[in-house]
């Protein structure tokens, strides 16, 4: 199978969890549909389609952590852009707190079937083109991105403990061996939508928060650089 890994990178990010009402909390990594609407604006699919081109059964998916996980909270000010006609004449405004990622960093590994969609990502991420702005989660906070390569991956069906270098899927039926001077965090996120944006899977992952790798026994692809990744 044939791959593209790439790192995005910015100075703040903001993946919003589902339940989170007024004080908007963020996720620690960005959830495999921001990552399809990050891809599909990289080569300018449009919004209300791009979710066709990555369900599960078309498009795969891994994401590793290149710097630690930290999180900043910032007070932001909500305009209600409709009671005025000039922004300096806005008096209602509403304030929350905003859980911001602080310098998120990830790789990205992704393959597709359809090899002109593959192709026309890899094009795009050779020349260091984007169709659209990307951003870490919310318009405000650009993303850049940098084309690390194409790698050749192998599946593997493991039984014994190995390293993973990317976020895994975590549930019961998965063993993970926790080490010492590792800080381990799961969460559940949503993992895939239908063309109305309605949820149709989550998952729980597991990640270390400093990107280093995870001891478990799980299947996995191996690549030719050694990688080690579990697709979302």
């Amino acid at each position: 199978m044939k791959c593209l890994v790439f790192d995005i990178h910015g100075e703040y990010g903001h993946f919003r969890k589902f339940y989170t009402t007024s004080s908007p909390l963020t996720f620690s990594i960005p959830p495999r549909t921001s990552i399809s609407g990050l891809i599909g604006a990289l080569i300018g699919l449009d919004k209300e389609d791009y979710i066709n081109y990555f369900t599960k059964d078309k498009a795969k998916i891994a994401i590793q952590i290149l710097s630690p996980v930290n999180k900043s909270r910032l007070a932001i000010n909500l305009i209600n852009t409709k009671t005025a006609k000039m922004y300096s004449k806005i008096k209602d405004r509403t304030q929350v707190t905003m859980e911001l990622l602080k310098n998120p960093s990830f790789r990205i590994y992704f393959s597709h079937e359809d090899e002109n969609l593959y192709n026309k990502v890899k094009e795009f991420l050779e020349g260091g083109k984007n169709y659209y702005t990307l951003s870490m989660g919310l318009s405000e906070f650009i993303a850049e991105q940098k084309y690390v390569g194409e790698i050749n991956l192998q599946e593997v069906s493991n039984n014994e403990f190995v390293y993973i270098d990317t976020v895994i899927n975590f549930n019961e039926d998965i063993e993970v061996e926790f080490e010492n001077n590792k800080e381990y965090f799961k969460d559940t996120m949503q993992n895939e939508m239908d063309s109305n944006r309605v949820v149709t899977e989550y998952v729980k992952i597991l990640f270390e928060r400093h990107g280093l790798p995870i001891k478990c026994n799980v299947n996995y692809y191996i690549g030719s650089g050694d990688e080690k990744i579990v697709f979302l």
